[in-house]
């Protein structure tokens, strides 16, 4: 009979081989920003990869263009860096707003 629910939990070990943790344990200790992690990892066997970009073209109104190279300008950054950085704040934001909002 193949139950489920009476499987045995994926276990990750240890690169010296004298700890182990289940898969929910790792996920854990990587939600959490726990150092622990270090022990399960093998760094010389990871990849970078780099993150996939879409571009979007979006017009502004000349005031407006004016307006985020000040404040780009101000802060020293690129405009492009600028927007994204905005946008990625709204983002956030209204992340953590909507399960609010839903309980309304």
């Amino acid at each position: 009979m193949n139950d489920q629910s009476q499987k045995t939990p994926e276990r990750i070990w240890s690169h010296d081989g004298t700890k182990s943790i289940t898969v929910e344990e790792f996920d854990k200790l990587f939600d959490d920003g726990s150092d622990e992690i270090e022990d399960f990892l093998d760094r010389s066997k990871g990849k970078l990869v780099p993150p996939a970009f879409r571009r979007v073209n979006v017009d502004f109104p000349p005031p407006m263009v004016r307006a985020l190279d000040a404040v780009a300008s101000a802060r020293g950054i690129p405009r492009q860096a600028l927007i994204k950085m905005w946008l990625a704040d709204k983002l956030d934001e209204h992340a953590r707003r909507a399960p609010r909002d839903a309980a309304e």
